[in-house]
């Protein structure tokens, strides 16, 4: 098959070169394949970017920046991307959470350190800390790669149960991750550390304290910092994309900014390419892996006419996650927190108690910007000295706003956030030389795939997770149209930068094909290729 002008045909097309795509794209050219990636912006890198448009010399990034998924990812890893020039950096301290009296609970890449921490808020917290780390090596990585890899998790599966026979201590895992973060620091500790941490960390996604599996996700984002620590990428997170986009290029890959992708051409229920916005068709001579969200591609780049009816009712029911409001600043020193332990963290939580983030959920539920949000925040050049001069702070913060439109301004979410901070901080604002102001639309001008300024693809909450994501009865990227398949983080396992969604994409593709010519040889095809490391 050649395209028009005698090109010879790309065996894959893949729509959205973030951080799914790319990863989708490097293993289908491990396999040998002619792959294209297509991608809307003017640069690669979908919600994995950095630059200096806070000020000239202060490196911020404008999407994500701490990734524990990443450095724990199987399709991350496989690919070697240290080869390609990505060098990771970590704070002194992964996450920090200051109480209002001046003292904090800290998690360090050491256990007995944030055992210690724990201790000095509560004694006999470490210890109970410590359990919870017992747990998760006992577990990890069937646990990781269960969690990552295509649904059903079959192998993953069976190498999993095996760790936990007898059935009894399977029960009493399934029990845990079922539990809210709320009752899993209930049952756990005594004192306000532990609770905090994985509470906090259960809001990175849009849980809240009290719901079912909201505890499963603060202990995994925990262990992952315990084991793994919350790197970020020398430079930038920018230099994560780089990677990922020199590895595939090396292979013969083709990257195309400023592309966007108009609609998905199928033929007789089969996707045969794709049509560019300027008109150009692109054919696709296997397969065609969309990086976009699902409501962006049911209905959107593929017509209804071509999709089952009862999808159309099912994307209607699709869920978001909570949009985002973020800030960054160029600070002239380093933040001046009351609680010391504070300033090591990569990462900090800003909340005076769990109280406050059971306040913050329930606003967010009923529709209302929460008078005092929960902030994240990170201090990069605390992570990557070379994110500023010596003796400066490149950071940022953002919160969670309600789905339902508000008034509030810009500017008073960014005060109402600065405020926060100062709590905490006082004097924190003298600190500040520029900063920059990014609500949801800007997040989603910046890339279209962020659907009212959301980060997940998606809500992570148990009914759009597994068989139910994006819609019921999927949990596989595989979709309706033959050829077609969804990378995106709307696809199984959902949000995070770990590459799992397009790496999915990439096998189910490679498995399609495999058996399609097998079955036109009358017979399995022995000469598959093996792949390139």
């Amino acid at each position: 098959m050649t395209a028009p002008g005698g090109r010879a045909a790309h065996d894959a097309v893949v729509i959205g070169a973030g951080p799914n795509g790319l990863v989708a794209a490097n293993l289908l050219a491990d396999a040998g394949w002619r792959v294209l990636v297509v991608e809307a912006a003017p640069e690669p890198g979908g919600a994995v970017r950095s630059d200096r448009g806070v000020h000239p010399d202060y490196v911020n990034d404008l999407f994500s920046s701490f990734y524990p998924l990443a450095v724990a990812s199987p399709a991350l890893r496989r690919l070697r991307l240290e080869r390609w020039g990505l060098t990771w950096r970590h704070a002194p301290a992964v996450l920090a959470h200051p109480l209002p009296d001046g003292r904090c609970a800290v998690l360090h890449r050491d256990a007995e350190r944030t055992a210690a921490s724990l201790d000095a808020l509560a004694p006999g917290d470490g210890e109970a800390w410590l359990r919870l780390v017992a747990r998760w090596d006992r577990l990890a990585p069937h646990l990781v790669d269960a969690l990552l890899g295509p649904f059903p998790p079959v192998r993953r599966g069976a190498a999993l149960l095996r760790r936990l026979l007898p059935p009894a201590e399977g029960l009493r895992l399934l029990r845990g991750l079922a539990l809210p973060a709320r009752r899993l620091g209930d049952e756990e500790f005594t004192g306000p550390g532990g609770p905090l941490l994985l509470t906090g960390s259960a809001l990175h996604a849009d849980l809240t304290p009290e719901s079912a599996g909201s505890g499963a996700f603060g202990w995994l984002l925990t262990m992952l910092g315990q084991r793994h620590g919350w790197p970020v990428p020398a430079g930038g997170a920018g230099r994560l994309t780089d990677a990922l986009t020199r590895r595939f290029t090396a292979l013969g890959g083709e990257v195309r900014c400023g592309a966007p992708v108009a609609r998905i051409d199928v033929r007789d229920g089969r996707c045969t390419g794709v049509r560019l916005a300027d008109g150009e068709r692109v054919p696709a001579r296997r397969a065609v892996l969309a990086d976009v969200p699902a409501p962006a591609l049911y209905g959107g780049l593929v017509d209804w006419a071509h999709l089952p009816a009862r999808l159309r009712e099912d994307v209607r029911r699709f869920e978001w996650d909570h949009p985002t409001f973020k800030v960054d600043w160029a600070l002239t020193r380093p933040i001046p927190w009351a609680a010391p332990g504070a300033a090591a963290g990569g990462t900090v939580h800003l909340a005076p108690d769990r109280d406050h983030l059971t306040r913050y959920a329930a606003d967010l539920a009923q529709g209302r910007v929460p008078a005092e949000p929960f902030v994240i925040l990170g201090q990069m050049t605390t992570a990557d000295p070379g994110r500023s001069p010596a003796g400066t702070e490149s950071a940022w913060a953002y919160t969670h706003l309600p789905r339902a439109a508000h008034r509030a301004t810009p500017g008073e979410l960014a005060d109402r956030l600065e405020a926060a901070v100062e709590r905490f901080a006082p004097g924190f604002r003298d600190t500040v030389a520029a900063r920059r102001v990014l609500t949801p639309a800007d997040l989603r001008a910046r890339n279209p795939s962020l659907e009212h300024g959301t980060l997940g693809g998606g809500t992570a909450a148990p009914h759009q997770q597994l068989v139910f994501r994006p819609v019921p009865g999927t949990g596989r990227p595989g979709t309706p149209v033959a050829g077609l398949y969804l990378a995106s983080s709307s696809a199984h396992p959902g949000g995070g930068v770990h590459g799992a969604c397009g790496a999915n994409a990439a096998r189910a593709a490679l498995h399609a094909a495999r058996w399609r010519t097998g079955r036109d040889r009358g017979g399995r095809n022995s000469a598959w290729p093996s792949g390139r490391s």
